[in-house]
């Protein structure tokens, strides 16, 4: 018995060390002090539970080694014109660059986000309007077709793609295909092999072999683009999936994704590039097949690509969101799945609607994730308390992660309102500075409202006490999902 005693006092006293230790190293990395106290309480509140999630997911201290050679070194020159954009900012005549120069600068400073006007812009709606824009154009390529995408599955839609990037690869086009191994965690090895065999080049994002015993799983590339011969690019919201096509058991998938034209395919192809050498280690060097000038393009929109991830500095896409949202002066149209934002961004926004802008935001009815879903809606009662305007979209699941702003600024991309997107995942984002695009986002996102419920105040003061307990306990995780 008294053996038995030493045993348990000694493991105790050992876990308690091993808490101290862990909540010392979460103080030490000096991370966002919200962030930190909720791994904290996790840490304190769920005994060994909690240490091995901090082991797995929260740690950042091989961030530094496992990106250390992300950067592609010798394209420079993107660096080079980012300097001289912002020496030449004032000197742009079009009427929307010059109202979000405070946002270009921003960018061009933090992520040497080219700022590029020659572009030509699709909006599309769906995913019948977008994986038929997609099919079309990878047939007609005729030099090379880039991929990345954070889910691919072998369905019908997969498949489908899949027999056009073989029967391209076959015919003497080049094929690159970088997927992320959790998000596309049911491909089989079968169906990458068959990839490879017709000569498509098919290469994991940061493989995991052992869930449980690495930290890479916390890091994911959440990204989904499409170029195609460099003159066509696709990014958005929709991965590679029949539910992005056809919806799922609680109906439509609602999204947003956009087809580029213009000079921004070639930052969409640097992240391309950029992925593919961290994945693969080859450097694809031939700049005039990859990123040569092309001429003849029509557009006039302007756009800059913003990427963010955990191998950077600066959480580019939220400061952007930030940047923005204090530019307002009219109103904010906010679509977003998940709806985490932090406590920097979740002011921005009070601020701006107490301050007499039209805020409004528009979340799904229904998540893919419980907790997600309960976290989501934990925020709910301070936006409307402060006079922000809350919307359930109702006609299915909406996906989308769009952003418009005075009519003159307006971003589609793959990141969503939540700490994940903006802190470790990698993210793409087109930053649209343009009143007729913006105005079309605009018009649909006016146009799902109508199968939306707007929330009150009063409405939403009568949920039960276990929802209200629900959302507290998952507000609780919401700086760590």
């Amino acid at each position: 018995m008294y053996i038995w005693r030493i045993v348990i006092y000694s493991l105790l006293v050992f876990y308690v060390l091993v808490v101290v230790a862990t909540v010392f190293t979460v103080l030490h990395e000096r991370r966002d002090p919200v962030r930190a106290l909720s791994w904290i309480a996790v840490i304190v509140l769920l005994p060994f539970i909690g240490i091995g999630l901090f082991v797995f997911f929260g740690q950042d201290y091989r961030k530094r080694k496992i990106f250390n050679r992300k950067e592609i070194k010798d394209l420079k020159q993107f660096e080079n014109l980012s300097y001289k954009q912002l020496r030449e900012i004032d000197s742009f005549a079009n009427p929307e660059v010059v109202s979000n120069r405070e946002i270009i600068t921003l960018l061009l400073n933090s992520n040497k986000s080219l700022l590029t006007t020659n572009n030509r812009l699709e909006v599309l709606d769906d995913g019948g309007e977008t994986f038929s824009s997609l099919i079309d154009a990878l047939k007609r390529a005729e030099s090379f077709i880039h991929l990345e995408y954070y889910i691919f599955e072998n369905d019908a839609l997969g498949g489908r793609i899949a027999e056009i990037l073989k029967d391209k690869a076959k015919a003497g086009v080049e094929v690159r295909f970088i997927y992320d191994d959790v998000g596309s965690w049911n491909l089989k090895r079968s169906f990458i092999r068959s990839l490879r065999e017709a000569g498509v080049q098919v290469h994991c994002f940061m493989p995991v072999v052992f869930p449980w015993l690495t930290s890479k799983i916390n890091y994911r590339n959440h990204r989904k683009i499409a170029v195609i011969d460099g003159k066509v690019g696709y990014t958005g919201g929709l991965n590679i999936a029949d539910r992005y096509l056809h919806g799922t058991k609680h109906g439509p998938w609602r999204d947003t994704h956009l087809k580029i034209e213009g000079t921004a395919v070639h930052m969409l192809q640097l992240t391309f590039l950029t992925d593919w050498y961290f994945a693969t280690g080859i450097q694809l060097r031939d700049k005039e097949k990859y990123l040569a000038v092309q001429d003849g393009y029509s557009g006039d929109t302007a756009v800059q690509i913003a990427t963010s991830g955990p191998d950077s500095d600066w959480a580019t896409i939220m400061q952007a969101y930030f940047a923005a949202i204090n530019k307002a002066t009219d109103h904010i149209y906010i679509s977003t799945p998940y709806f985490m934002p932090g406590e920097s961004l979740l002011t921005a926004l009070k601020v701006a609607a107490l301050s007499g802008i039209d805020v409004r935001i528009m979340l799904p009815s229904r998540s893919d994730s419980k907790i997600v879903y309960w976290a989501s809606r934990s925020y709910i009662a301070e936006l409307l308390e402060a006079r922000i305007k809350v919307y359930l979209y109702r006609k299915g699941f909406n996906h989308s992660k769009i952003m418009t702003i005075d009519n003159h600024f307006s971003s589609i991309g793959t990141a969503n309102m939540d700490n994940r997107s903006f802190e470790d995942n990698f993210e793409v984002t087109a930053m649209i500075y343009d009143r007729q695009v913006t105005d079309r986002i605009e018009r649909r996102f006016l146009s799902d409202l109508e199968g939306c419920t707007r929330l009150t105040r009063k409405r939403w003061a009568t949920r039960s006490r276990t929802d209200i307990f629900k959302e507290s306990v998952a507000r609780l995780f919401s700086p760590l999902l």
